[in-house]
């Protein structure tokens, strides 16, 4: 992933506040040899005090074998998108419609070391802390071995623990850009107001703001 000076996160906050909500990513794993790599969509607790990331998945994922040859791995999120059309781009010194078109994205790869959580209790362990993370609020009974509901259940997945050893992080909205078209581009995206705009808009200001 190319990252641009302009596009380089302020500091480690906002990338881990980032991850901190944006907690849905593909997990990428090198392949057998002769295969292509895995790619896992998933759910994911990001541990930034731990510099860790909770997961599991199916035991019969078919993943895993390649997961215990290499336990490298990638963890991908992109979000906060929006397609700028051209003319939104285009300097004040050239007509409108030579304007070049881009994405404005959001985006963090966290390089990772994966340890398979195998142990009952630790798989317990591991999805209480993943289920707190998303529902905070509580409401649902514990993981615990040999207890209802979710005991049972246990044998049927394999905890994820990855280990976090390098991070590459970009938020690509327009920093390069002139402050006149900066301006032209938030507003279009509040004109807009399709999926992704206001975040992408949010983005945008609160980093030409600082």
């Amino acid at each position: 992933m190319l990252i641009h000076p302009w596009d380089a996160p302020r500091d480690d906050a906002e990338w881990q506040g980032w991850l901190d909500v944006h907690d849905f990513g593909q997990l990428a794993v090198n392949g057998l040899p002769g295969e292509p790599p895995y790619v896992q969509p998933l759910h994911f607790a990001y541990d930034a005090e731990r510099g860790e990331v909770l997961t599991h998945l199916a035991r019969p994922n078919p993943l895993w074998d390649a997961l215990e040859t290499t336990p490298e791995v990638l963890l991908s999120v992109v979000d906060d998108y929006a397609f700028i059309p051209g003319p939104w781009q285009a300097p004040s010194d050239v007509p409108s419609e030579h304007g070049t078109p881009t994405s404005l994205y959001a985006a963090v790869q966290l390089r990772c070391t994966a340890h398979i959580v195998d142990d009952p209790a630790e798989k317990a362990a591991l999805l209480n802390r993943q289920v707190g993370h998303f529902q905070p609020e509580g409401g649902s009974a514990p993981a615990a071995v040999g207890e209802a509901p979710y005991g049972r259940l246990l044998s049927g997945i394999r905890g994820l623990r990855l280990d976090v050893v390098a991070v590459r992080a970009k938020f690509k909205y327009a920093g390069h850009r002139p402050a006149e078209v900066q301006d032209r581009i938030a507003a279009g995206l509040a004109d807009r107001n399709g999926p992704g705009d206001a975040a992408a808009r949010e983005h945008l200001l609160n980093r030409r703001a600082t």
